[in-house]
């Protein structure tokens, strides 16, 4: 890994390549699971009951949804899962009996930690590393982890595989303040293991912001179409499920991983199509809401690292599909028809605005026309936004033929001061020298999304950029979207970028 900064907890780490869908199952094909609960050689308090359950949940979704044969999974519980028998079976199992084109899934359930960096890759001088079951505690540090550097190395030999890693787990060096107190007693339902002798003290000298499996640090590995998945941001923490009977208990993020692949819970605009991003903003919903009932649990935000534009694209494959593959006039093959598996979108752009975003409508940003929302051509039109928080507002308007115009801001109303809350911002108003006028024929949807931390989109959504200027609305979007799912790194706790949106169709005749 480069000297980035990045976490097991961003705890749970996905490395993905973001279309592993379902298909029939190919001989290449092979995925290894992994799950550690009981810790022989730790104290009976580091003990995980999730896991267990983690491996059943995520065998089905393999030879359920993504068409797995089980043959091809091989699954290492508890004793079985040692350092050695780990890192063999990643060797031989996953990259010497497959090749590239082949499917390989990796998972890992259990506990995560940090080690001294010993090879000066890191900047923060720690690696991020997971916990076989034969992990024991040093005089000074852990041994017998098995460190990120060993995984990334791996990754590089699956080098045109379709791969996807999985890791429900969570290092401890740096956890929240709110745990400072708790950081070498263990907590029920964490998933860390804290530095032998950890100390409170330690917490604010090694926050980074780092992504998993350094992902980013090596831009081969993204635009091959691996993807990273996590549970939380940077230093936030992996859960057990503890509002569970013990013998019931899973991963937090595990359950709702499963769940957005196996119904229709992640698919926020109803269209049949699960898109990479409702599934994120799904296992963000299901992240908070368990938060919300847990003292321990301050911030709870899963992350995705992918090309953006994977984000509309289908995270599992669509029901409506024939016998060969192919949309029923809904769907359509990605515009990577090579991509192995194959990825699918809405063929209608409208719709497919939704699948971008990837969030359900709450109110939070609404739209209005001064005018009915079926048009003639010509017709004259004013729109109002308004939204309950305070933000920078970015307003696009997207046709049937997946052209989008960037209405806010634009080359007239540069300076424009944010939106207020609750405070209607109508365009176009007086100062403007112009009006919208309605054209072409068919539907279209005004696109507003405001942006409440500050984030520079000056590259995707230039303040400068002409009223004239046609834009691909799916790349542009995917662009956009893609880096209000960073981190927020500007405070000492980590969490999501704040912001929110509305839509409004229209239709003109």
């Amino acid at each position: 890994m480069s000297a980035r900064g990045k976490s097991w907890c961003i705890a749970l780490s996905v490395v993905t390549c973001l279309a592993l869908l379902a298909a029939p199952a190919v001989a290449g094909d092979r995925a290894l699971l992994i799950g550690v609960g009981s810790y022989p050689n730790l104290p009976p308090k580091f003990a995980l009951q999730g896991p267990k359950n983690d491996l059943l949940e995520m065998q089905g979704l393999l030879t359920g949804k993504l068409g797995f044969d089980p043959s091809s999974i091989r699954i290492l519980k508890d004793e079985e899962a040692t350092r050695a028998e780990v890192l063999s079976s990643m060797n031989t199992w996953l990259v010497e009996a497959t090749a590239p084109g082949d499917r390989v899934y990796i998972y890992f359930s259990g506990h995560g930690l940090q080690v001294k960096d010993v090879d000066g890759d890191e900047q923060d001088g720690l690696d991020e590393a997971l916990a076989p079951v034969d992990i024991v505690s040093g005089e000074t540090d852990w041994q017998g982890a098995i460190l990120d550097d060993e995984i990334d190395r791996i990754l590089e030999r699956l080098q045109g595989r379709a791969v996807t890693m999985v890791i429900d787990a969570c290092h401890s060096g740096t956890i929240s303040r709110s745990l400072s107190d708790d950081v070498s007693s263990g907590i029920e339902g964490a998933r860390f293991l804290p530095r032998p002798h950890a100390k409170p003290v330690e917490q604010a000298l090694t926050r980074g912001l780092r992504i998993d499996l350094a992902v980013v640090d090596k831009p081969k590995l993204v635009e091959a179409g691996v993807t990273a998945w996590s549970a939380a941001a940077p230093y936030q923490v992996a859960w057990d499920d503890v509002r569970l009977p013990v013998d019931e208990r899973h991963g937090v993020f595990t359950a709702a991983f499963v769940a957005g692949q196996t119904g229709n819970a992640a698919d926020a605009n109803g269209n049949g199509l699960t898109s990479n991003a409702e599934l994120l903003e799904f296992l963000k919903s299901q992240s908070t809401a368990y938060c919300s009932t847990q003292d321990k649990c301050s911030n709870l935000d899963p992350q995705l690292e992918s090309k953006a534009q994977a984000l509309g694209e289908s995270a599992v494959v669509p029901e409506k599909l024939d016998a060969g593959g192919s949309g029923q006039g809904k769907y359509h093959q990605s515009n990577d028809p090579s991509a192995t598996p194959t990825t699918y979108q809405d063929t209608d752009a409208v719709d497919a605005v939704g699948d971008i975003i990837g969030k359900t409508e709450i109110g939070d940003v609404e739209l209005a026309f001064d005018r009915p929302t079926t048009m003639k051509t010509g017709d004259v039109f004013k729109l109002t936004v308004t939204s309950r928080t305070s933000g920078d507002l970015l307003l696009f308007d997207v046709n049937s033929q997946g052209k989008a115009t960037q209405i806010f801001p634009n080359e007239f109303a540069q300076k424009i001061t944010p939106l207020a809350p609750n405070v209607p911002l109508t365009l176009p108003d007086d100062y403007y020298g112009f009006d919208f006028e309605a054209s072409g024929e068919g539907d279209s949807v005004f696109v507003a999304l405001v942006v409440s931390d500050t984030v520079d989109l000056s590259d995707v959504a230039p303040k400068s950029r002409g009223l004239k200027v046609e834009l691909n609305a799916r790349e542009t979007l995917s662009d956009i979207v893609a880096r209000l799912q960073k981190t927020w790194a500007e405070d000492l706790d980590r969490r999501g970028i704040r912001w929110s949106v509305g839509t409004l169709r229209y239709r003109v005749e």
